[in-house]
This record gives structure tokens, C-alpha cells and sequence, in this order.
């Protein structure tokens, strides 16, 4: 049979739930205070994880400067969390770890509010309008 997951997925998994409670629990550097939902993507060979982060929405979009100063914390902190996740995982080696962030979540809420913005404006501009009165199709079979 099978196994369900690869080695890698497994390792990776292991590492995201350290990560996460790492980040939570014990980092107290306050560049990296607001990183959240790290994932984990491991090279078949084990030997790098990059992991993609996230930022607490604080209301404030993330500037280049500020993704500077959490990308320095991370880089900083890497040391200390690889030691952490040698003492945890049963591998014989540790993956060397990049930080990436992950501007996924920002695009997203800028799309839908542009997106809502583009409704809208077609709504103001054309408010006689009706879906079922369509022109072209009526009296047409």
C-alpha cells in the first residue's frame, strides 16, 4: 500500500506546526511580533525549507520598510529556530531556512476592492438598467 504522504509533506508539516508555535510562544524580537501562517515548502532532498509568512493585518499596509525590518528579525532568528527544530524532529539533518513573504492575502483584498469599486461605478452609471430586459434576445427564439 501506498503511503499517503510523501516524506517531504511530512517533514514540511512537522516543521509548520514548530514554526508556528516558535513564532507564538518564544520569539520575542518585535520585528517579528506580527508573522502569522507560516507555510512550509521543502526541497525533495530535504536540505531547504522555504517558508512563506504572512503579517497580522494591522490595518496599515505592509511597506517596503517594514517587510525589510521582519525580513532582517526572521533572517536573525533562523539560528536559534533551526536549533529548536533540531532538538524537536527525529531527522538527521535540519533544511536551511529562507523566509519569503507572502503578499498573496494584500493582492486579494486589493482586487475585491477594486472590484467592488468597478461595480459600483457601473451601478451610478447605469442605474435603468435590467437583466432581464437584455435587447438582443428579446423576441428571439
Amino acid at each position: 500500500m501506498a503511503r499517503e504522504f510523501t516524506r517531504s509533506r511530512r517533514v514540511e508539516e512537522q516543521i509548520q506546526r514548530l514554526l508556528a508555535d516558535v513564532f507564538r510562544t518564544e520569539i520575542r524580537d518585535p520585528r517579528v511580533a506580527d508573522v502569522v501562517d507560516p507555510q512550509v515548502k521543502a526541497s525533495r532532498d530535504r536540505s531547504v525549507a522555504w517558508i512563506q509568512y504572512g503579517l497580522l493585518d494591522t490595518g496599515a499596509e505592509a511597506n517596503e520598510e517594514t517587510l525589510a525590518e521582519v525580513q532582517s528579525g526572521l533572517e536573525s532568528a533562523a539560528g536559534y529556530i533551526r536549533t529548536r527544530l533540531a532538538s524537536e524532529m527525529s531527522t538527521r539533518t535540519v533544511p536551511e531556512l529562507r523566509f519569503k513573504f507572502d503578499d498573496g492575502p494584500q493582492r486579494r483584498r486589493d482586487l475585491e476592492r477594486l472590484i467592488d469599486a468597478a461595480v459600483a461605478a457601473d451601478a451610478n452609471n447605469n442605474p435603468d438598467s435590467d437583466a432581464d430586459s437584455d435587447p438582443d434576445t428579446s423576441g428571439k427564439l
